[in-house]
């Protein structure tokens, strides 16, 4: 029996942990920041990935092995690509789905009903190991926004996502279709490439 390769994750959010588990499968033991007492990396950056980078090279000069980080959020054009870096503090508070989704959709409101609601979900992934970034990988997932919550699965902004392609949200999708379309799925499969040939 193979021994699952041990993959640190520089997150606090427990729905992206899983949600990288289940994506990677069994050859990976997935942790995040909640199994040690790792100090918070301020995302003070302006891209993707710069705050990306800052999570898994602060976190890898912490630990050994590998640090994946990854930075994502939604990109609205009619909003001129917000909420962009800030989509989990979009509202004000780190985390707070239900109220960065309530902006969005007052945001949106305030456009005339004839705007073009095209979005994307985009995620960065990092790399690093011994406070050095080894390589970095970018997906995305393109759809539109709708102007009210659909569904219970999924997180964040998922309830107001339709893919192309589509005629669900995420939160409707759930995780079996979404984890193999989404940006994060993107991204992952180029990780999964570059670990196998390190």
């Amino acid at each position: 029996m193979v021994t699952p390769t041990t993959l640190l994750i520089a997150t606090r959010n427990t729905h992206k942990t899983s949600e990288i588990q289940a994506m990677l499968g069994v050859a990976f033991h997935v942790l995040d920041l909640t199994s040690a007492d790792f100090p918070e990396v301020a995302e003070t950056g302006t891209t993707f990935l710069e705050n990306a980078t800052l999570k898994a090279v602060e976190i890898s000069k912490l630990t050994d092995g590998i640090v994946l980080s990854d930075d994502s959020g939604l990109e609205v054009d009619a909003l001129n690509g917000e909420p962009g870096v800030y989509s989990s503090r979009y509202a004000g508070t780190d985390g707070d789905n239900e109220a960065n989704n309530a902006k969005l959709m007052s945001e949106l409101g305030k456009l005339p009903a004839t705007t073009d609601k095209s979005a994307r979900f985009r995620c960065v992934m990092v790399i690093a190991e011994n406070g050095e970034r080894l390589a970095h990988f970018d997906g995305a997932v393109e759809g539109s926004i709708i102007s009210e919550l659909t569904g219970d699965k999924g997180f964040g902004y998922d309830p107001l996502f339709i893919p192309d392609g589509y005629e669900k949200t995420f939160a409707q999708l759930g995780d079996g279709v979404k984890n193999t379309l989404s940006h994060r799925a993107e991204a992952l499969k180029q990780v999964i490439g570059w670990l196998a040939n390190r």
